[in-house]
């Protein structure tokens, strides 16, 4: 886990993708995040296909996330 911490702790600030279970998809920069993978993300929106839903400042719970990667620009 803590090579996941290191991973994380460099993605601060930047943009990332979260992919939650049932298959939503979550995209914004990484403010925060704790050692249960609950994230802050600001500029949050969820991508569906080629729309968007705004949400701004958002807490995902550690444990919907299934995969964390950089946004695709």
């Amino acid at each position: 886990m803590e090579g996941t911490v290191d991973l994380l702790a460099e993605s601060v600030g930047k943009s990332v993708l979260v992919k939650l279970k049932g298959g939503r998809e979550i995209r914004g920069t990484l403010k925060s995040f704790d050692y249960h993978l609950n994230l802050i993300l600001e500029n949050a929106e969820e991508v569906k296909g080629n729309k968007t839903r705004q949400y701004g400042t958002i807490i995902v719970r550690g444990d919907n996330v299934v995969l964390i990667s950089p946004a695709p620009a």
